[in-house]
């Protein structure tokens, strides 16, 4: 980027600081982030209730197995046309699909009054491949839409999709205390969780249909990003009431966008990572734990106590490259602790053939969700400079590109300056 770019950005940038509506920006951002991982949270948390209706079927290994595909699969067919799509539409598409899904399944056991069988476990399967459809619209297309703006926003984001799983563990156990001991207890509270994740997955719907695209702030970044030659954002300027023209013609002096394979190339060893992560992840949880580690002594309690300890760490690991001394800046050394998290594989396969106690096995869950969440957010966090195009098209491209594998992780291009921030040519 030239300097007269660089300093064009840095008075752009300026401009925005005195714009309304950047905390509630931030406030929203928080609410996109719980919403987009929040309906499949509330899945998983409530899998002891189906491991007890479904319990042939083992439920916590094949809803994972029918999520993820549908996840990935849908996340690289919007990746190869996401400079194009609708980035309002496709968002919106996402949102809605997680309430409409979270409603199937209060709706799926009110047919079958919680019976069970085969055709209704058929059903929620089906319910979590639409997960992993709207996971693949929202959260892509979310982090591409954020990173057209001020560094608060996907670092709101973030921190929401990190407190979603420790918010829909507190409230799961608040719904199983409450209603245990009443007839029927385990279905109620079960149902009751549901039906929370999905007023809230409405709640997101409305929020980012109507309310975030009018704040001023919003207003500013996607004018800038339409003006930069991004192709996604002009609906949701038509829905800010701004109109004109967008386009790769519409700026001045932008350059040309990166392709697809350029920008995997460029951050080739960021997406080695991701892959790294998530592919231990998704294999100890959690089906593994919650039916591979023997005998326990907590009941029905073991496996949300499971969860609860991944989602906490999970929040944990998020939280701590917000400390510049903890900060995991150096790429090789992120992609070496990735490798180093499959010693894990060896301890749980430990604990629960030799029967180390439930207690370690719950240590070495929250190691697991504390690794998880570092690792995925240290790239992020990190001071590392753009790369050479660091135009709105190229960003919301690689935010798109970035969540085949469900990760929140990005490379630092995304931490441009704004919102109060200075920057330096060198920087860029």
């Amino acid at each position: 980027m030239s300097s007269e770019q660089c300093t064009v950005l840095m008075e752009s940038n300026a401009a925005a600081q005195d714009l309304e509506g950047r905390r509630l920006a931030v406030l929203l951002c928080w609410l996109f982030g719980n919403g987009c991982v929040l309906a499949w949270n509330s899945m998983l948390t409530i899998e002891d209730y189906y491991a007890f209706l479904f319990n042939s079927y083992h439920p916590t290994r094949v809803l994972t197995l029918v999520y993820q595909p549908f996840a990935v699969g849908t996340a690289l067919v919007l990746a190869h046309r996401g400079a194009r799509i609708n980035t309002r539409a496709r968002n919106l598409a996402g949102y809605t699909l997680f309430f409409l899904s979270s409603l199937a399944l209060i709706l799926l056991d009110a047919a079958t009054s919680g019976r069970g069988g085969m055709a209704a476990f058929a059903g929620v399967c089906v319910v979590s491949a639409a997960f992993g459809v709207a996971d693949a619209h929202v959260q892509g297309g979310m982090v591409g839409d954020l990173s057209l703006m001020c560094p608060e926003f996907v670092q709101s984001f973030l921190a929401g999709f990190g407190a979603s799983g420790a918010l829909t563990s507190a409230l799961r156990f608040t719904t199983k205390a409450a209603f245990e001991s009443t007839r029927g207890g385990f279905r109620k509270g079960a149902m009751l969780f549901l039906a929370v994740s999905c007023i809230f997955e409405l709640l997101c719907v409305l929020a980012y249909a109507f309310v975030f695209p009018r704040l001023p702030i919003v207003k500013h970044y996607r004018a800038r990003a339409a003006s930069e030659g991004s192709l996604t954002v002009a609906a949701d300027l038509a829905a800010a009431g701004i109109t004109g023209p967008a386009g790769p013609g519409s700026g001045q002096g932008h350059t040309a966008r990166l392709s697809n394979k350029e920008l995997l190339l460029q951050n080739k060893d960021l997406a080695a990572d991701v892959f790294l992560i998530y592919v231990l992840t998704l294999s100890v949880f959690p089906g593994f734990l919650s039916e591979d580690t023997g005998s326990h002594g907590l009941g029905s309690w073991y496996v949300l106590v499971l969860i609860a300890a991944y989602n906490t760490g999970d929040l944990v690991g998020r939280c701590l490259p917000l400390a510049r001394r903890l900060r995991l800046a150096c790429r090789a050394r992120i992609t070496a602790a990735a490798a180093a998290r499959f010693l894990l594989v060896p301890a749980f396969y430990l604990a629960g053939r030799w029967g180390g106690g439930q207690g370690y096995t719950i240590l070495l869950t929250a190691v697991l969700g504390l690794s998880n969440g570092y690792l995925s957010t240290s790239p992020c966090a990190s001071s590392r400079r753009r790369p050479e195009d660091t135009r709105a098209p190229s960003r919301t491209r690689w935010g798109t590109c970035s969540s085949p594998a469900s990760s929140p992780a990005f490379p630092p291009a995304s931490r441009s300056t704004g919102c109060g921030s200075s920057a330096r040519a060198g920087d860029w």
